[in-house]
């Protein structure tokens, strides 16, 4: 199932209540994503991973082992996290991080992609940074891949804490993920910066992979551009009318009277799928499908 109106108004609803009940302001809404970043030239994406499919997928062969991915979240009142960059390598070199934006850090994996164990690393930093607790909870907006959703750890870890982790429905973040709208300017940013390097080390590998990211991020993440793309999704404010019938007429022949079972996969109470269509605790959400 994609982007249609039965998965589109089931998110807006429990955004709804998720925030009326725990009554949060715009300070403790974020949405976190992960963004793959090429050091070959046009070829900053952003990483979509379909269900059942390996990220990795989503490079060409000749691109392997070029891939840092970069992991960014705001919040609707146009704060920013410092990002977290994950380096396709084992060992830690300090001179990676070279001109990377501050308090930005580091991690390592082979791959260069986000694994789980990497991510609790950056949520145990996100609720440093935003002081998350069970009386002063926040609500954490992400997609639903596996990273995400299939550790029972970070569960634990956001109840533990009170984050409220929502999920988007599956195969919509194209449309309704904040910082697919307020980034789109980091890859032009990137790749004008990448050029202009290349033109004067025509031929070297690319080693100051933090600097030219830095600048390009620091371009980009602007208060402006957070609180835009919060606002052009209709998350904050909530405002379901931001998409029209015309949105949905390429998928209108899923837009069923009924849940079916993408719009019923991204929401968990005590760790058990439900469909509830008003949540009742604070502390409990998290979806279970890959988007």
């Amino acid at each position: 199932m994609g982007f249609n109106k039965v998965a589109v108004n089931k998110f807006f609803e429990l955004v709804e209540n998720v925030i009326d009940i725990n009554k949060i302001d715009v300070e403790r809404v974020w949405n976190v994503d992960e963004t793959g970043i090429s050091t070959v030239l046009k070829s900053l994406s952003k990483v979509i991973s379909t269900k059942g499919k390996r990220q990795v997928d989503s490079l060409k062969s000749a691109e392997r082992g070029q891939l840092v991915t970069a992991v960014v979240c705001c919040s609707a009142s146009g704060r920013y996290m410092p990002p977290m960059l994950i380096f396709p390598r084992q060992l830690m070199k300090a001179e990676l991080m070279d001109g990377a934006p501050p308090g930005a850090w580091a991690e390592y994996h082979t791959s260069g992609w986000i694994q789980t164990d990497l991510f609790i690393n950056w949520f145990k930093k996100f609720i440093l940074h935003t002081g998350a607790t069970k009386d002063s909870p926040v609500l954490l907006i992400l997609d639903g891949h596996a990273t995400h959703t299939k550790s029972i750890e970070i569960i634990d870890i956001a109840r533990e804490n009170g984050v409220i982790l929502l999920c988007l429905p599956p195969h919509c973040t194209h449309k309704m993920q904040p910082l697919d709208i307020s980034f789109m300017k980091l890859s032009t940013f990137y790749d004008h910066n990448l050029r202009k390097w290349l033109r004067t080390n025509s031929g070297r590998v690319v080693t100051q992979f933090a600097s030219l990211f830095g600048a390009s991020y620091l371009d980009a993440a602007t208060m402006t551009n957070a609180i835009n793309g919060f606002k052009k999704v209709g998350i904050w404010p909530v405002e379901r009318s931001v998409f029209t019938n015309a949105d949905f007429i390429a998928a209108e022949v899923t837009d069923m009277s009924i849940i079916t079972e993408d719009t019923e996969s991204f929401v968990t109470t005590d760790s058990a799928l439900t469909t509830v269509s008003a949540p009742a605790t604070a502390i409990d959400y998290i979806c279970t499908s890959s988007d």
